[in-house]
């Protein structure tokens, strides 16, 4: 680690006065951003949207397309028996997209994860128009680090 002079600090940290007797010095904190894991359940879909590969490859295409995504292979799909659902995953430059759909039950879960920034993407309005949602949850997690760095 390049020497850090007493009142300089490294790039992204804080300097935090040394609350340890035993030690001398300042030590930093260090904030490290490492992406933002979309968590997204669609209730009130139609079974047969949530039962078609075609139907949910359009939506990854839609997710890659509009986000700017780098998928690193084609979307791969697992259909389960009826009436079970269908399980896709692409792994992506930025991270993954996978999905798990339960026609049975009208629902669908998907997960994005970036660990580059991205655009706020129409979740409610495209989940609607491509499996009927009617109701649509999102919750966006930033996934960070704080940790300590010593002189």
């Amino acid at each position: 680690m390049a020497d850090i002079q007493k009142n300089e600090r490294p790039r992204g940290t804080a300097a935090v006065a040394n609350p340890s007797p035993a030690t001398s010095g300042v030590f930093f904190t260090r904030s490290m951003e490492i992406g933002t894991e979309w968590l997204v359940e669609a209730a009130g879909c139609r079974a047969a949207a949530l039962s078609d590969p075609i139907v949910l490859d359009a939506l990854f295409a839609r997710v890659i397309e509009e986000l700017d995504l780098k998928p690193l292979h084609a979307p791969a799909w697992h259909v389960f028996p009826d009436p079970g659902g269908i399980t896709g995953f692409v792994m992506l430059s930025e991270s993954h997209l996978a999905c798990h759909t339960y026609p049975e039950h009208g629902m669908a879960t998907i997960n994005l994860y970036c660990c580059r920034p991205r655009p706020d993407w129409p979740w409610q309005t495209r989940l609607a128009e491509l499996l009927g949602a009617t109701e649509v949850r999102v919750r966006a997690v930033d996934r960070s680090m704080a940790y300590e760095l010593s002189r």
